[in-house]
Protein backbone atom coordinates (compact mmCIF):
# COMPACT_ATOMS: atom_id res chain seq x y z
CA UNK A 1 0.00 0.00 0.00
CA UNK A 2 1.22 3.40 -0.76
CA UNK A 3 1.30 6.74 1.53
CA UNK A 4 1.04 10.05 0.75
CA UNK A 5 3.19 11.56 3.17
CA UNK A 6 0.31 14.75 3.44
CA UNK A 7 -1.71 11.93 4.95
CA UNK A 8 0.42 10.44 7.58
CA UNK A 9 -0.02 11.32 11.08
CA UNK A 10 0.93 9.62 14.10
CA UNK A 11 -2.63 9.14 15.93
CA UNK A 12 -1.28 7.51 19.23
CA UNK A 13 1.21 10.71 19.51
CA UNK A 14 -1.82 13.27 19.27
CA UNK A 15 -3.83 10.88 21.60
CA UNK A 16 -0.64 10.62 24.28
CA UNK A 17 -0.15 15.04 23.82
CA UNK A 18 -4.24 15.72 23.92
CA UNK A 19 -6.16 12.89 25.66
CA UNK A 20 -4.29 11.02 28.06
CA UNK A 21 -4.35 12.97 30.59
CA UNK A 22 -6.10 12.33 33.84
CA UNK A 23 -5.99 12.97 37.78
CA UNK A 24 -4.82 9.35 38.03
CA UNK A 25 -2.71 8.91 34.66
CA UNK A 26 -1.32 5.13 34.08
CA UNK A 27 -1.28 6.05 30.19
CA UNK A 28 2.42 7.59 30.23
CA UNK A 29 5.09 4.40 29.62
CA UNK A 30 8.12 5.80 31.32
CA UNK A 31 9.17 6.43 35.04
CA UNK A 32 7.70 9.45 36.93
CA UNK A 33 10.01 12.31 36.31
CA UNK A 34 13.23 12.84 37.93
CA UNK A 35 13.09 16.21 39.54
CA UNK A 36 15.88 18.52 38.90
CA UNK A 37 16.92 19.41 42.43
CA UNK A 38 18.32 16.09 42.99
CA UNK A 39 20.78 15.65 40.09
CA UNK A 40 22.93 17.92 42.00
CA UNK A 41 23.12 20.87 39.37
CA UNK A 42 25.57 23.45 39.83
CA UNK A 43 25.02 26.45 37.63
CA UNK A 44 28.76 26.23 36.19
CA UNK A 45 27.30 22.75 34.90
CA UNK A 46 24.90 24.53 32.66
CA UNK A 47 26.00 26.86 29.76
CA UNK A 48 23.87 28.19 26.96
CA UNK A 49 26.28 27.21 24.01
CA UNK A 50 29.23 25.08 23.23
CA UNK A 51 30.97 22.79 21.13
CA UNK A 52 28.15 20.37 19.37
CA UNK A 53 28.98 20.32 15.95
CA UNK A 54 28.46 16.10 15.52
CA UNK A 55 28.64 15.35 19.20
CA UNK A 56 29.44 17.10 22.57
CA UNK A 57 32.62 15.50 23.45
CA UNK A 58 32.42 14.91 27.02
CA UNK A 59 28.31 13.35 26.32
CA UNK A 60 30.27 11.11 23.46
CA UNK A 61 32.37 9.55 25.77
CA UNK A 62 29.86 9.09 28.44
CA UNK A 63 27.01 7.52 26.42
CA UNK A 64 30.31 5.45 24.60
CA UNK A 65 31.16 4.29 28.33
CA UNK A 66 27.59 3.60 28.87
CA UNK A 67 26.74 1.45 26.28
CA UNK A 68 30.61 -0.02 26.38
CA UNK A 69 31.22 0.60 22.82
CA UNK A 70 34.02 2.81 20.41
CA UNK A 71 33.28 6.37 20.61
CA UNK A 72 32.55 6.62 16.58
CA UNK A 73 29.78 4.24 16.89
CA UNK A 74 27.87 6.74 19.01
CA UNK A 75 25.37 9.33 17.41
CA UNK A 76 23.39 11.41 20.21
CA UNK A 77 19.69 11.90 18.64
CA UNK A 78 17.16 14.05 20.50
CA UNK A 79 15.17 11.41 22.14
CA UNK A 80 14.24 7.90 21.20
CA UNK A 81 11.97 9.39 18.67
CA UNK A 82 14.23 10.90 16.43
CA UNK A 83 16.69 8.47 16.66
CA UNK A 84 14.63 5.76 15.40
CA UNK A 85 13.65 8.62 12.61
CA UNK A 86 17.22 8.64 11.90
CA UNK A 87 18.37 5.53 11.70
CA UNK A 88 15.40 4.39 9.48
CA UNK A 89 16.07 7.77 7.11
CA UNK A 90 19.61 6.81 7.23
CA UNK A 91 19.00 2.98 5.68
CA UNK A 92 15.87 3.30 3.82
CA UNK A 93 14.74 4.29 0.55
CA UNK A 94 11.22 4.98 -0.99
CA UNK A 95 10.00 1.41 -2.26
CA UNK A 96 12.36 -0.46 0.37
CA UNK A 97 10.27 -3.65 2.25
CA UNK A 98 10.48 -2.74 5.73
CA UNK A 99 9.36 -6.21 8.01
CA UNK A 100 8.22 -4.49 11.37
CA UNK A 101 6.77 -6.62 14.41
CA UNK A 102 3.08 -6.95 15.23
CA UNK A 103 2.17 -5.69 17.62
CA UNK A 104 4.18 -2.49 17.26
CA UNK A 105 4.31 1.06 18.29
CA UNK A 106 2.86 2.96 16.24
CA UNK A 107 5.56 5.77 15.46
CA UNK A 108 7.66 3.44 14.22
CA UNK A 109 5.29 2.14 11.37
CA UNK A 110 4.83 5.98 10.76
CA UNK A 111 7.79 6.74 10.12
CA UNK A 112 8.45 3.95 7.73
CA UNK A 113 5.75 4.87 5.89
CA UNK A 114 6.22 8.65 5.79
CA UNK A 115 10.03 7.26 4.34
CA UNK A 116 7.96 5.54 1.09
CA UNK A 117 8.98 1.98 2.56
CA UNK A 118 6.90 -0.87 2.31
CA UNK A 119 5.87 -2.31 5.22
CA UNK A 120 4.98 -5.98 6.03
CA UNK A 121 4.41 -7.19 9.71
CA UNK A 122 5.56 -10.75 11.51
CA UNK A 123 3.31 -11.57 14.70
CA UNK A 124 4.37 -11.83 18.08
CA UNK A 125 1.52 -13.64 19.98
CA UNK A 126 -0.53 -13.47 23.17
CA UNK A 127 -0.78 -16.91 23.63
CA UNK A 128 3.22 -17.13 23.02
CA UNK A 129 3.74 -14.34 25.87
CA UNK A 130 4.24 -11.99 22.92
CA UNK A 131 7.83 -13.89 22.30
CA UNK A 132 9.41 -13.87 18.87
CA UNK A 133 9.27 -16.31 16.97
CA UNK A 134 12.42 -16.73 14.48
CA UNK A 135 10.51 -18.93 12.19
CA UNK A 136 7.92 -16.78 11.54
CA UNK A 137 10.20 -14.13 10.82
CA UNK A 138 12.07 -16.02 8.47
CA UNK A 139 8.64 -16.66 6.82
CA UNK A 140 8.18 -12.99 6.69
CA UNK A 141 11.20 -11.72 5.02
CA UNK A 142 11.59 -11.54 0.97
CA UNK A 143 14.85 -10.76 -0.86
CA UNK A 144 13.26 -7.12 -1.14
CA UNK A 145 13.56 -6.59 2.80
CA UNK A 146 16.25 -4.23 3.82
CA UNK A 147 15.72 -3.86 7.43
CA UNK A 148 13.96 -5.89 10.54
CA UNK A 149 12.78 -3.48 13.04
CA UNK A 150 11.46 -4.72 16.65
CA UNK A 151 11.23 -3.33 20.02
CA UNK A 152 13.38 -4.72 23.42
CA UNK A 153 11.83 -4.25 25.69
CA UNK A 154 8.67 -5.34 23.07
CA UNK A 155 6.40 -2.19 23.64
CA UNK A 156 3.44 -2.68 24.45
CA UNK A 157 3.99 -5.65 26.55
CA UNK A 158 7.37 -5.75 27.87
CA UNK A 159 8.65 -8.81 26.99
CA UNK A 160 12.52 -9.23 26.64
CA UNK A 161 14.50 -11.05 23.03
CA UNK A 162 17.21 -13.33 24.80
CA UNK A 163 20.22 -13.09 23.17
CA UNK A 164 19.89 -16.47 20.75
CA UNK A 165 16.53 -15.25 19.60
CA UNK A 166 18.41 -12.01 18.19
CA UNK A 167 21.21 -13.93 16.85
CA UNK A 168 19.35 -16.03 14.57
CA UNK A 169 17.21 -12.83 13.40
CA UNK A 170 20.98 -11.63 12.30
CA UNK A 171 21.22 -14.95 10.52
CA UNK A 172 17.42 -14.24 8.59
CA UNK A 173 18.53 -10.37 7.68
CA UNK A 174 22.29 -11.99 6.24
CA UNK A 175 20.54 -14.27 4.70
CA UNK A 176 18.39 -11.35 2.50
CA UNK A 177 21.20 -8.66 3.29
CA UNK A 178 19.17 -7.07 5.45
CA UNK A 179 19.84 -5.01 9.04
CA UNK A 180 17.94 -4.89 12.41
CA UNK A 181 16.51 -1.57 14.32
CA UNK A 182 16.33 -2.86 17.52
CA UNK A 183 14.65 -0.03 19.70
CA UNK A 184 16.19 -0.48 22.90
CA UNK A 185 14.67 2.31 25.41
CA UNK A 186 12.70 0.24 27.57
CA UNK A 187 15.66 -2.03 27.82
CA UNK A 188 17.49 0.00 30.41
CA UNK A 189 14.44 -1.42 32.66
CA UNK A 190 16.11 -4.27 33.25
CA UNK A 191 19.50 -2.29 34.25
CA UNK A 192 17.66 -0.66 36.25
CA UNK A 193 15.44 -4.12 37.85
CA UNK A 194 18.49 -5.98 37.93
CA UNK A 195 21.68 -5.26 37.18
CA UNK A 196 23.57 -8.77 37.60
CA UNK A 197 21.09 -9.76 35.21
CA UNK A 198 21.40 -7.14 32.33
CA UNK A 199 21.83 -7.98 29.34
CA UNK A 200 24.29 -6.34 26.63
CA UNK A 201 22.20 -4.48 23.77
CA UNK A 202 22.30 -6.01 20.78
CA UNK A 203 24.85 -3.91 19.08
CA UNK A 204 27.39 -6.67 20.65
CA UNK A 205 25.82 -9.36 18.13
CA UNK A 206 27.04 -8.28 14.84
CA UNK A 207 27.03 -5.45 12.69
CA UNK A 208 23.59 -6.37 11.34
CA UNK A 209 22.46 -4.02 14.35
CA UNK A 210 21.16 -0.43 14.64
CA UNK A 211 20.03 0.38 17.89
CA UNK A 212 18.43 3.33 19.58
CA UNK A 213 17.76 4.19 22.95
CA UNK A 214 17.36 6.81 25.51
CA UNK A 215 17.17 7.58 29.71
CA UNK A 216 13.32 8.64 28.76
CA UNK A 217 11.35 5.43 30.13
CA UNK A 218 13.72 3.95 33.17
CA UNK A 219 14.94 6.94 34.57
CA UNK A 220 12.30 9.51 34.55
CA UNK A 221 14.17 11.99 32.28
CA UNK A 222 12.50 12.86 29.46
CA UNK A 223 13.26 16.09 29.49
CA UNK A 224 16.90 15.52 28.94
CA UNK A 225 15.97 14.14 25.54
CA UNK A 226 18.85 12.42 25.71
CA UNK A 227 18.91 9.85 23.13
CA UNK A 228 21.26 7.79 21.25
CA UNK A 229 21.96 5.48 17.85
CA UNK A 230 24.53 2.45 18.32
CA UNK A 231 26.01 1.95 14.45
CA UNK A 232 28.70 0.65 12.67
CA UNK A 233 31.43 3.70 11.96
CA UNK A 234 30.66 4.14 8.50
CA UNK A 235 26.86 3.96 9.20
CA UNK A 236 27.05 6.46 12.22
CA UNK A 237 29.16 9.14 10.13
CA UNK A 238 26.26 8.72 7.54
CA UNK A 239 23.73 9.41 10.41
CA UNK A 240 25.12 12.45 11.83
CA UNK A 241 25.57 14.17 8.30
CA UNK A 242 21.92 13.25 8.08
CA UNK A 243 21.00 15.12 11.17
CA UNK A 244 22.44 18.16 9.64
CA UNK A 245 18.24 18.19 7.51
CA UNK A 246 17.12 17.62 10.95
CA UNK A 247 18.42 18.81 14.21
CA UNK A 248 21.92 20.49 12.91
CA UNK A 249 23.03 20.94 16.89
CA UNK A 250 21.07 20.05 20.12
CA UNK A 251 20.21 22.02 22.80
CA UNK A 252 23.74 22.34 24.70
CA UNK A 253 22.20 23.30 28.23
CA UNK A 254 20.47 19.56 27.79
CA UNK A 255 23.46 17.92 26.33
CA UNK A 256 25.62 19.26 29.64
CA UNK A 257 22.74 17.94 31.95
CA UNK A 258 22.94 14.57 30.12
CA UNK A 259 26.71 14.34 31.06
CA UNK A 260 25.64 15.15 34.67
CA UNK A 261 22.99 12.95 34.66
CA UNK A 262 24.79 9.94 33.23
CA UNK A 263 27.73 10.71 36.20
CA UNK A 264 25.23 10.16 38.80
CA UNK A 265 23.21 7.67 36.99
CA UNK A 266 23.61 5.13 39.93
CA UNK A 267 21.26 6.91 42.45
CA UNK A 268 18.64 7.92 39.58
CA UNK A 269 18.66 3.98 38.84
CA UNK A 270 17.95 3.39 42.72
CA UNK A 271 14.99 5.57 42.99
CA UNK A 272 13.64 3.68 39.78
CA UNK A 273 14.27 0.65 41.04
CA UNK A 274 12.27 1.15 44.38
CA UNK A 275 9.63 2.57 42.47
CA UNK A 276 9.39 -0.38 39.96
CA UNK A 277 9.89 -3.07 41.98
CA UNK A 278 6.84 -1.59 45.01
CA UNK A 279 4.05 -0.91 41.44
CA UNK A 280 4.99 -4.10 40.03
CA UNK A 281 4.11 -5.81 43.59
CA UNK A 282 0.97 -4.05 43.50
CA UNK A 283 -0.15 -4.51 39.88
CA UNK A 284 0.19 -8.25 40.41
CA UNK A 285 -2.24 -8.39 43.27
CA UNK A 286 -4.80 -6.48 41.30
CA UNK A 287 -4.54 -8.69 38.44
CA UNK A 288 -5.06 -11.71 40.88
CA UNK A 289 -8.27 -10.08 42.13
CA UNK A 290 -9.72 -9.60 38.18
CA UNK A 291 -10.96 -13.17 36.20
CA UNK A 292 -11.89 -11.12 33.37
CA UNK A 293 -8.44 -9.63 32.87
CA UNK A 294 -5.85 -12.09 31.02
CA UNK A 295 -1.97 -10.79 31.03
CA UNK A 296 1.31 -11.67 30.18
CA UNK A 297 3.48 -10.76 33.04
CA UNK A 298 6.97 -9.44 32.62
CA UNK A 299 9.67 -9.71 34.88
CA UNK A 300 11.09 -6.22 34.11
CA UNK A 301 10.17 -3.19 32.54
CA UNK A 302 7.23 0.16 32.82
CA UNK A 303 4.26 -1.40 30.82
CA UNK A 304 2.03 -4.27 30.39
CA UNK A 305 -0.73 -4.84 28.07
CA UNK A 306 -3.57 -6.89 29.56
CA UNK A 307 -6.66 -8.07 27.19
CA UNK A 308 -10.31 -7.77 28.12
CA UNK A 309 -12.02 -11.27 28.24
CA UNK A 310 -15.47 -9.84 27.08
CA UNK A 311 -13.54 -7.88 23.86
CA UNK A 312 -15.20 -4.51 25.61
CA UNK A 313 -11.97 -2.27 25.82
CA UNK A 314 -12.43 0.65 24.02
CA UNK A 315 -15.98 1.25 26.20
CA UNK A 316 -13.52 0.32 29.14
CA UNK A 317 -11.03 3.11 28.11
CA UNK A 318 -13.81 5.47 28.10
CA UNK A 319 -15.82 4.99 31.13
CA UNK A 320 -12.30 5.05 32.60
CA UNK A 321 -11.42 8.57 31.42
CA UNK A 322 -14.87 9.97 31.94
CA UNK A 323 -16.58 8.68 35.09
CA UNK A 324 -13.23 7.59 37.20
CA UNK A 325 -10.57 10.23 35.75
CA UNK A 326 -8.25 7.68 35.15
CA UNK A 327 -6.47 6.91 31.63
CA UNK A 328 -4.70 4.09 30.25
CA UNK A 329 -3.45 3.46 26.25
CA UNK A 330 -6.33 2.00 24.01
CA UNK A 331 -5.08 -1.21 22.51
CA UNK A 332 -6.40 0.21 19.19
CA UNK A 333 -2.69 1.82 18.89
CA UNK A 334 -1.18 -0.91 19.22
CA UNK A 335 -3.63 -2.78 16.43
CA UNK A 336 -4.58 -5.46 19.47
CA UNK A 337 -7.85 -3.62 20.65
CA UNK A 338 -9.10 -5.94 22.94
CA UNK A 339 -6.05 -4.77 24.99
CA UNK A 340 -4.89 -1.76 26.98
CA UNK A 341 -1.56 -0.96 27.69
CA UNK A 342 -1.33 0.18 31.35
CA UNK A 343 2.37 1.96 32.88
CA UNK A 344 3.57 1.25 36.17
CA UNK A 345 6.53 3.86 36.36
CA UNK A 346 3.80 6.54 37.91
CA UNK A 347 4.00 7.39 41.99
CA UNK A 348 2.73 4.12 43.98
CA UNK A 349 -0.10 6.20 45.16
CA UNK A 350 -1.62 7.18 41.71
CA UNK A 351 -0.88 4.03 40.16
CA UNK A 352 -3.07 2.12 43.92
CA UNK A 353 -5.90 4.74 43.17
CA UNK A 354 -5.76 4.07 39.38
CA UNK A 355 -6.19 0.27 39.65
CA UNK A 356 -8.90 0.59 42.40
CA UNK A 357 -10.70 2.99 39.87
CA UNK A 358 -10.03 0.19 37.04
CA UNK A 359 -11.67 -2.54 38.83
CA UNK A 360 -14.76 -0.27 39.77
CA UNK A 361 -14.74 0.32 35.98
CA UNK A 362 -14.96 -3.05 35.33
CA UNK A 363 -17.07 -4.05 37.90
CA UNK A 364 -19.63 -1.48 36.80
CA UNK A 365 -19.02 -3.15 32.76
CA UNK A 366 -20.08 -6.66 34.35
CA UNK A 367 -23.54 -5.12 36.22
Amino acid sequence: MSYRRDTIICEYMEWAKTRSHARFNLATSGLLHYPARDLGIRIEDVELSGPSSYGFEPLQVALAGKCAVPQDCVVAAIGTSMANHLAMAALLEPGDEVLVEHPAYEPLLSVARYLGADVRRFRRRFEAGFAIDPAEVERSVTLRTRLIVITNLHNPSSALTDDDTLKSLAEIARSVNARILVDEVYLEAVAVQSPQRSPRSAFHLGPEFIITASLTKAYGLSGLRCGWILAQPDLARRIWRLNDLFGVIPPHPAERLSVVALERLGPIADRARTVLETNRLLLYRFLDTRADLECMRPEFGTVVFPRCKNGRTEELCSLLRDQYETSVVPGRFFEMPDHFRLGIGCATATLEAGLDRLSSALDAMMS
